[in-house]
Parts: C-alpha cells; structure tokens; sequence
C-alpha cells in the first residue's frame, strides 16, 4: 500500500504526533505511548536467545505506537478498538506492509480503529514487558484515546467502546496477560497460528462471560495444532460448547453464530493473515462485536 505522508504539529503533554493520509484516505497516527511493552527493567540488560544477545537499545526501546482511523468512521458516545499484536522478528512497521494489515482492516468497513503497540522489535521473544503488569493497557487505551482527542479525530467526552485483541505467533503472551491483567473487558481475542501456550487464560476468560468470542486458526507447523487440541478437549470436559472447522469451511455465518471457534489451516504459519485469503478481514467484518461503517 502507498502511503502519501504528511506532517501536522499537533503538541500534547506526550508526543508529537505525525498523521499521514492513504491512498484509501484512512488517517495513521504515529504516536509514543509510557504505556506500550517496552522499555521494562525484565529486559534492561537485552534478551539472550539461542547464543545471541538481543540488546535493549536496539529491540527493548521502541515505545511506538500506530492508529489507523478509516474513512467514514463513526462516532457517538464511544470508539471500538482492535489491538493488533505482532510475533517474533517483527514490528510495527514490517507487518502492515507484510500482512496487509491496514488494507485489511480497511476492507473490513468495521466502525472501530486499528492500533499497533510495538514490543519486542526485531527479536525472538514472547514477552509483553510492561503491558504484563496490573493496569497497565488500561493506561494505553486511555492515552491512544487522549491522543485521539488532542488531534480532534474524536470527541473529548468518547470512551472506549468493545475492545477486540487480535495477533500473530508470539503475541499469544501479550495478549492472554493483557486479558488477565489490563483491567478493561476483553470482547474478542483472534490468534492466527498463536496458541503456543497460556490456554489456562484464554480458557478463564471465555468462561467468563458467553458474549465472549475466541477464534484461534491454527496450523500444524510449530506446535499450536497441539495445544489447540487440548484446549478443545478441556472445553469439553468443561461442558464449554465451541466450533471445530477447516478453514475452507469457513464463511460469514459460521463467524456470527458462533463465540468459540477453533480452525485447522493447512497454510504455513506465515499464510494464514493473508496469503492468499484476507482471514484478518473475514473475521473481524464478521465479528458478532464489531459494527460496520455500511
């Protein structure tokens, strides 16, 4: 996606914050945010994976974050938001481009904003840093949303409406701490190839609550096809009713009816976002949270 860029001074007691304007007319902030992953004292002295020391300068500094409003977005009394939540080796600026995850979303006509927080940046490491910690993605909805405000992209009485988190490999951790720990309700949470462990979380918070809706698509590269299994055969013993499909029985009914949702994949773990089927855009246009623009 071309993006055509240009800067607008907008000063808060935080940042300022660069908005660039696509080709779709979609408005992308760049911001900085306290509250993000990184820095954290856990990786102060970097990270050291498989002999090489991934350093804190260079992968544990970065507390970036993006905001991608579409075009003809909506807003009233408040503002869904979709965290989208990157794995190893990547960042928040590599995986737009390489999932197509803005024109996805774009897409999609969901009446919500997209937001990117940066973590680990470059580096084989599942650890969420600070949005671990008690309250702290309270903190990061508040400030994206004080960020919003500032720039007069919504109102200055808008609170947060249903928050969706969604990501890729890694990002299981991040995101079953976040749900855990963030102190704000988690409607819906989306793993691509992601289920590598903390099915303890994931499990306690669909129990929760029977609005909550869980998708996990997974492969059988990497483990998660275990894990998946035995978190369905644990729903089961639990009496949890959930949906078991391949993904080319996937389709707009099957998302909408039904909150617990399992997919076998036969793509490799990096295929299942968007090569060559938008699964990011199928399932949150047809997620039973979001509303559409349309």
């Amino acid at each position: 996606m071309k993006v055509k860029t240009f800067l607008v001074a907008i000063v808060t007691t935080f940042a300022t914050v660069a908005i660039a304007q696509t080709a779709t007319e979609s408005t992308i902030f760049r911001i900085s945010s306290a509250y993000t992953s990184f820095p954290d004292t856990a990786r102060a002295n970097g990270h050291n994976y498989n002999n090489v020391l991934y350093t804190t300068a260079e992968h544990y500094s970065d507390s970036s974050v993006l905001i991608i409003i579409p075009p003809g977005l909506a807003v009233k009394k408040n503002i869904d938001l979709v965290f989208w939540f990157h794995g190893w080796g990547n960042n928040i600026d590599s995986v737009p481009a390489r999932y197509d995850l803005i024109k996805q979303f774009v897409a999609s006509h969901c009446n919500a904003v997209l937001v990117l927080a940066e973590t680990a940046k470059n580096a084989p490491d599942s650890y969420g840093g600070k949005l671990e910690q008690k309250g702290v993605f309270k903190l990061l909805v508040n400030d994206v949303l004080h960020k919003l405000k500032a720039a007069k992209a919504i109102g200055k009485k808008v609170t947060a409406g249903n928050i969706i988190l969604a990501g890729h490999s890694g990002a299981y951790r991040v995101m079953a701490y976040i749900i855990q720990n963030g102190s704000v309700e988690i409607k819906q949470a989306v793993l691509f190839d992601a289920l590598y462990s903390e099915v303890d979380k994931y499990t306690t918070w669909i129990q929760s609550s029977p609005a909550h809706q869980f998708i996990n698509i997974y492969t059988d590269n990497g483990g998660t096809d275990k894990l998946s299994l035995q978190m369905m055969q644990g729903l089961r013993a639990k009496n949890i009713s959930f949906k078991s499909a391949e993904e080319k029985e996937v389709n707009p009914a099957l998302l909408k009816t039904n909150t617990i949702i399992f997919i076998h994949s036969l793509k490799a773990h990096n295929d299942v976002i968007n090569r060559p089927d938008n699964n990011f855009q199928l399932f949150i246009e047809n997620s039973r949270i979001l509303t559409s623009i349309y």
